[in-house]
């Protein structure tokens, strides 16, 4: 892999990784006003959780036509995000930044129920391919390992600023999900705290560490694989199984094997058999229906901090789900899910998993 780091005409940073070496920084011919994000963090008593407020992404773009997509190349009748003519994977800064250490004029409160901070640390957006109408699983297998060394080396770099202390690389497909962009993308949030999700996870890991002694994650994952029934795929390096008490119609998560922290510290048999059964699962994901699943992929990492007491617990794996229940019906967050967090599934897991599992046969 091979980067090379450029500048956006509002002083943004932009990257280009490739798998040969040779290219060059092309600079960004537009006229761009330098933005200033005014982000800030609310704590939330009740619920012992911080609320991003960023009032200034109330106008990022939305769902422009294909021929104005701010994440294909450039032309020379059209300057997008990215300056070059192509590329095979970019990364830049977010333009309307939900985090980022440039936040300024925001007040810190220290109050016990009314507390706020200014909301450090970075946004940025994962251009998959230049290809504006490919999903990942459309990409090679090669294309798609270069995603994955893209995502270790983001996770390595900013995992090292003083700012962050969590690194959450996420992608967001689909019209149903909400999704801005259809370019292929991926979005990375650098927290300066643990978000709710992953601290759960990591709270119940040391618990479960407190009374057994043995690693949580590694504990359900043999589990899942003795039992058989909710395993998707697998490889040498990693397994996907629908979770015993999957919260959405359609859910995978994906574990590598062997504990690891986060994607920076993946070898490359890990990165290989990640592309690998990655692409593999999203394709069956699409061969569902007759239309491409909506779905959201979050990865969970460790703590970016090496002296974070949690760091030792976590084990890297992707969460996968669609809110699709079937081929139209969409499942939306209802009274006891949107108030009190108590989801309820009308599909059961291991039947997910046989479909899933039959179309990877079937493709």
């Amino acid at each position: 892999m091979f980067r090379t780091d450029g500048r956006l005409a509002d002083g943004r940073t932009i990257r280009w990784y490739d798998r040969e070496e040779g290219r060059e920084a092309v600079p960004d011919r537009r006229d761009l006003p330098e933005t200033t994000p005014m982000s800030q963090l609310r704590y939330d008593v009740l619920t012992d959780e911080y609320i991003v407020l960023a009032a200034h992404r109330q106008n990022r773009t939305f769902m422009p036509p294909a021929n104005e997509c701010p994440l294909c190349p450039s032309r020379p009748d059209y300057a997008s995000e990215v300056p070059s003519e192509d590329y095979e994977v970019a990364v830049f800064d977010n333009r309307f930044p939900a985090l980022s250490d440039a936040v300024t004029d925001v007040e810190e409160i220290d109050d016990p129920l009314f507390a706020s901070a200014p909301a450090y640390g970075a946004c940025e957006v994962v251009c998959f391919s230049s290809n504006h109408n490919a999903s990942f699983k459309d990409l090679s297998l090669e294309q798609a390992r270069l995603v994955v060394d893209t995502w270790a080396d983001r996770t390595r770099e900013l995992s090292a600023r003083e700012s962050v202390e969590y690194v959450y690389p996420f992608e967001n497909r689909g019209a149903e999900i909400g999704v801005t962009l259809p370019h292929p993308h991926g979005q990375i949030y650098a927290y300066d705290m643990v978000p709710p999700r992953a601290r759960k996870e990591l709270d119940a890991a040391r618990r479960h560490h407190s009374r057994t002694g043995r690693n949580l994650f590694g504990d359900i994952l043999s589990r899942e694989l003795a039992e058989g029934s909710r395993i998707v795929a697998q490889n040498a390096t990693w397994v996907a199984f629908v979770p015993f008490a999957a919260r959405w119609p359609v859910e995978v998560h994906l574990y590598p094997r062997r504990q690891t922290p986060d994607l920076a510290a993946l070898d490359e048999a890990q990165r290989d058999g990640l592309a690998e059964l990655y692409r593999d699962v999203l394709g069956r994901f699409d061969a569902m229906y007759d239309a491409p699943l909506p779905y959201i992929s979050a990865w969970q990492q460790a703590p970016a901090k090496d002296d974070h007491p949690d760091r030792r617990l976590a084990w890297l794996h992707v969460e996968l789900f669609s809110i699709r229940r079937s081929a139209d019906k969409l499942k939306y967050l209802a009274g006891t899910e949107s108030g009190q967090g108590a989801f309820s599934n009308d599909v059961a897991p291991e039947a997910v998993a046989e479909r899933l599992r039959e179309l990877g046969t079937s493709r």
